[in-house]
């Protein structure tokens, strides 16, 4: 939009031009985080593996597959220009819309844990989960519509960008997968913010997200249950709290500086499914209190370059795409430490670049590649 800027919002426009060089400093991050994922998903799930596949490396070898095929998605992402991504963006969308709706079909919807339908069947023991690829799908869209002039300095057409969020919302509720569903809705609160709009508005889509929210927690017995054993820790800990328990003592004996990568954590093979939601507390029995504060700094760095990307870039779109990556893998990690340490009630978030399972690691590699394209994007200096 030239070198004009915006009177509203948090970003602002100026005019594009040509790529300049990614950000080393948010790839490194990303690379990192990466990197320590596999390390700890390795120690969590080699007895996992050798128990039931006779293979101590199965989920690690799977997970450098799924991550092949995030880094060349990271890669392609990241080398195309902020143009293509909007040419690209209704195959993202409908595509991402598509795959939601296939749960929900016979012989491709795969039945999980009583009858959840969240996921879908691939060759080769694989499957697929399409609410991972919402987020991405959500933030992309919401970026698009409120990068346009019409609605950043008007008002007209304030519904659709509600009416799109709540499609997947709903669709993703009646997958009965109530945590990300909310998350989506918080991630749309954020773009809303960001955008600039309306107080008016933003208040409006409280008022429906909130209550909605709390209805949907209590028309499960299971999410009933969840609040329950959030609310009473030491209630039937053989039972609703036992995850919780089992998590609480592979982080007390972790201590300060843990038991080591190599020792034998026995605690951490107490843990159901401590190689996907609760990969978080065999890093702290491992690293301690130290391995947290590692993290803690990691996260934050990357945090930290993510929204400096967003902050800095010339083009409103890539701006509040970049922003809005950057605080879904950033709000995810915290949501997901948070309920580890009992500070949340169970989620069902994965813990993104750690958790075991190639849907979550694909999409947030995909989301990193959006922030590196942006931060290729150089910009005419304009002084106000």
């Amino acid at each position: 939009i030239g070198g004009r800027r915006m009177s509203r919002g948090v970003f602002a426009e100026y005019a594009v031009d040509r790529p300049g060089r990614m950000d080393a400093g948010f790839f490194a991050a990303v690379m990192l985080l990466w990197g320590l994922g596999m390390v700890i998903l390795h120690v969590t799930s080699a007895d996992y593996g050798l128990r039931w596949f006779d293979d101590s490396y199965y989920f690690l070898r799977r997970q450098f597959i799924y991550s092949a095929i995030g880094m060349a998605a990271l890669v392609f992402l990241a080398s195309i220009n902020i143009s293509t991504t909007k040419r690209l963006l209704p195959l993202i969308v409908l595509g991402s819309l598509a795959l939601c709706l296939l749960v929900f079909i016979p012989g491709i919807g795969a039945d999980r844990n009583d009858g959840v339908r969240r996921w879908i069947d691939l060759p080769f023991s694989a499957t697929v989960q399409p609410s991972e690829f919402a987020k991405f799908a959500v933030i992309l869209f919401l970026s698009n519509f409120f990068a346009k002039e019409e609605t950043i300095a008007g008002e007209s057409h304030g519904s659709i960008p509600i009416l799109g969020v709540m499609t997947f919302v709903v669709i993703i509720f009646l997958q009965k997968d109530f945590s990300t569903a909310a998350f989506i809705l918080l991630l749309g609160a954020i773009q809303l913010f960001i955008s600039g709009a309306q107080v008016a508005r933003i208040v409006a889509f409280s008022v429906l997200a909130i209550p909605a929210s709390i209805l949907f927690v209590f028309v499960e017995p299971y999410r009933v249950n969840r609040f329950i054993a959030f609310m009473n820790p030491d209630f039937d800990i053989h039972g609703l709290n036992f995850q919780t328990k089992a998590a609480r003592d592979a982080i007390s004996a972790g201590g300060i500086f843990g038991e080591g990568i190599g020792a034998g954590l026995s605690r951490i093979n107490r843990i159901p499914e401590v190689r996907s939601d609760y990969i978080f507390a065999g890093w702290t029995e491992a690293m301690g209190f130290i391995g947290v504060i590692l993290y803690v700094i990691l996260l934050g760095f990357f945090a930290w370059r993510g929204f400096s990307i967003a902050l800095r870039c010339g083009n409103l779109f890539g701006s509040m795409c970049a922003f809005g990556c950057t605080a879904s893998i950033f709000l995810q990690s915290l949501v997901n430490c948070a309920v580890v340490a009992h500070a949340l009630p169970s989620t069902g978030i994965p813990l993104p670049f750690w958790s075991s399972g190639g849907s979550s690691l694909i999409s947030s590699f995909c989301m990193c590649g959006i922030v590196l394209q942006v931060s290729r994007i150089k910009s005419h200096e304009v002084t106000v």
